[in-house]
């Protein structure tokens, strides 16, 4: 399958003229539909998005003013080109006052048209490299989606982020929950101070807690000058702390004092610091059970949890993995400087089709390998990685011929879980810390599942 190709829709109701424009656009490299009528038209525009349409101004049914009515009225992504014939010019001149990006005379010098095309292309191109390094720098791309329960949360997340209160993220590794909360910030009437964050699993107990309340010189061994911690940091804005699931007992208590008195001390130091922060925490991990377990504060939970924000993983979002895989392989061919013109058509029903345990994440990193790896412009089937590549033929995604519409939404995503994690076991039988490092939870909490679901 080749790369996504200039797509365009040709409308006209002379059917020789339409084939032959046809074939002359798709021998420029194009990709190309076409149809006989603005209805018709409207119709394929409802299913696929084209960059270009160009249409004959007079037509039955629906004509081309018409069909550029109805195009700028939907708000669809697409130019149109106006062709025309001798005599019909202020026509064609009223159709670009309504909207056509320019019109073209039929039988004049392709030439003409190929170099309308050309300026759109690049007028496009450029719009979409704009948008891209701007969707780099924010991570905004990464909230893009077509699931209605991920727009549900969204506007939820949208809402809260008006108030002051805590936010708990929930979701596993790679779903994209600090791309989240930078939206809240970025949505709240902190959005002009600082956005200060923290993965709260990457550090040991002693430098996360001086990285979060700061120290003073000579408060241990190495600690040569004063240092302002996270708290201090983002007094004024959000502090973010991800996976605060991996934070110890110990510690959970001083950050449940720092959080309901908004006052710290910095390691060394008897002054106390006020400090004005909003705060979000997130983590993959289930609280709840860790609690059970205690390894996780009660009060602490119930006091980050006041707004509790479930981001859904990427396999439960499978309309969303075409529009992943197209933004990253833009992204990573602009990045290493690759244009990739062809690519094995096994590649893309694998890269749609797989599970992802490792979400959005491990999406980016799949697409970032096959570029690295691409030569001549090629993608071929064999860089992909082993599981995607021996991923089963019918998609994981697909609903089963028969299902239990009886059970609530909760009980069904534990269906999932436990058959997810038989499979992981039937894989991997005698490696449960590969288990445990696939679903990204600690092994106690691997066990945990198998005595949840009665599984040996």
């Amino acid at each position: 399958m080749s790369k996504k190709a200039f797509q365009i829709l040709v409308v006209d109701d002379e059917k020789d003229y339409r084939d032959v424009l046809k074939m002359i656009l798709s021998g420029k490299g194009y990709s190309v539909e076409a149809c006989d009528n603005g209805q018709s038209a409207l119709k394929k525009l409802e299913k696929k998005s084209f960059d270009l349409v160009i249409t004959d101004l007079f037509m039955p049914v629906m004509d081309g003013s018409q069909l550029l009515e109805e195009i700028k009225k939907r708000e669809y992504d697409t130019e149109v080109i106006m062709l025309t014939a001798h005599g019909t010019i202020e026509k064609a001149v009223d159709a670009m006052k309504a909207g056509a990006y320019t019109y073209v005379t039929k039988g004049r010098d392709p030439e003409e048209m190929f170099m309308e095309i050309r300026r759109i292309e690049d007028a496009r191109k450029l719009r979409r490299d704009n948008a891209i390094l701007k969707e780099k720098a924010t991570g905004v791309f990464m909230l893009e989606s077509k699931n209605k329960e991920y727009h549900q949360m969204l506007e939820l997340a949208e809402r809260a982020a008006q108030s002051d209160s805590n936010i708990l993220i929930l979701g596993e590794s790679g779903s994209g929950k600090e791309v989240l909360a930078s939206f809240i910030h970025q949505k709240s009437m902190r959005k002009d101070a600082n956005f200060m964050e923290l993965n709260c699993q990457a550090l040991s107990e002693s430098i996360l807690e001086s990285e979060l309340f700061g120290h003073e010189k000579g408060s241990f061994t190495g600690a040569d000058k004063r240092r302002i911690g996270l708290f201090e940091a983002s007094n004024g804005g959000t502090l973010f702390l991800d996976e605060i699931g991996g934070v110890s007992i110990n510690l959970q208590a001083k950050l449940l004092k720092a959080i309901e008195n908004k006052q710290i001390y910095r390691l060394g130091s008897s002054s106390p610091i006020n400090v004005d922060f909003r705060l979000i925490t997130a983590t993959n991990h289930n609280l709840r059970q860790d609690m059970a377990d205690g390894c996780f504060r009660d009060d602490l939970f119930y006091r980050i949890s006041t707004i509790v924000l479930e981001l859904p993983p990427l396999r439960e979002r499978p309309e969303d993995i075409p529009l992943f895989i197209d933004y990253f392989f833009e992204k990573y061919q602009r990045e290493m400087n690759k244009d990739i013109h062809d690519i094995q058509p096994k590649v893309r029903e694998r890269l749609e089709q797989y599970h992802y345990p490792g979400n959005v994440r491990e999406l980016k990193n799949i697409i970032e390998r096959l570029v690295v790896l691409s030569e001549k412009g090629e993608i071929l089937e064999e860089y992909l990685p082993s599981d995607v590549a021996n991923s089963q033929e019918q998609s994981v995604f697909m609903v089963p011929r028969e299902m239990d519409y009886t059970i609530s939404l909760k009980e069904y995503r534990s269906k999932v879980e436990k058959e997810y994690i038989e499979g992981l076991l039937r894989r991997y039988p005698k490696d449960m810390n590969q288990v445990a490092e696939i679903l990204n939870i600690s092994r106690r909490q691997l066990f945990n599942k198998l005595v949840e679901y009665d599984l040996k």
